[in-house]
């Protein structure tokens, strides 16, 4: 029976992960009385990320804009609003074996922030504007891992026997194949 020795390696990682949906009601006050909306669409999405403890903060915004008619469906207009969101993203998954404070984030849109429905609000005067959005979150860290050592017979028989049968190989190859265009 071998003995074999163990080795902590610390090395960069992903040592939490997490994923968020969300789902958000804009208010939007247009400068007329809307009469029917037409359409909405989310454009200039930007964010940024930041770690915290046992989550990420994925911080950002985006232009909500919405085509609606007004004056009884005569008139139409676009009222663009820019809206920010805060979203708290738990880890789900969290290595125990971080060594370091310092930790790299990387974020992913997995649902790039959609308009679902947008309604005229009860009173009248505003519209509503329901709209998803999903993340997914990586933590990168330095953190430890244990790997299984095996000193002997690190070099075996089999091995140099396959590297002397490719150096034979590679004797073998004819380098003269290669032939040269005479239009150059």
């Amino acid at each position: 029976m071998k003995d074999y020795a163990y080795r902590e390696i610390i090395t960069k990682a992903i040592c939490g992960k997490g994923k968020k949906f969300s789902q958000t009601a804009h208010s939007i006050s247009p400068t007329h009385k809307p009469s029917s909306i037409l359409g909405c669409w989310v454009i200039n999405h930007k964010y940024k990320t930041h770690y915290q403890r046992d989550c990420v903060i994925v911080e950002g915004s985006y232009d909500v804009n919405i085509w609606y008619s007004y004056s009884n469906n005569t008139k139409t207009e676009v009222v663009s609003e820019n809206v920010a969101y805060r979203d708290q993203v738990p880890l789900t998954v969290k290595d125990k074996n971080v060594v370091s404070d310092r930790m790299e984030v990387v974020a992913t849109t997995l649902q790039e922030p959609n308009s679902l429905e947008a309604n005229i609000s009860p009173n009248g005067n505003k519209i509503v504007a329901q709209v998803e959005r999903e993340f997914l979150v990586e933590v990168i860290g330095e953190t430890k891992v244990k790997v299984q050592v095996d000193d002997d017979d690190f070099f075996n028989e089999e091995e140099e026997w396959e590297d002397d049968e490719l150096e034979a190989a590679l004797e073998e190859i004819d380098s003269d194949f290669i032939v040269e265009d005479e239009d150059e």
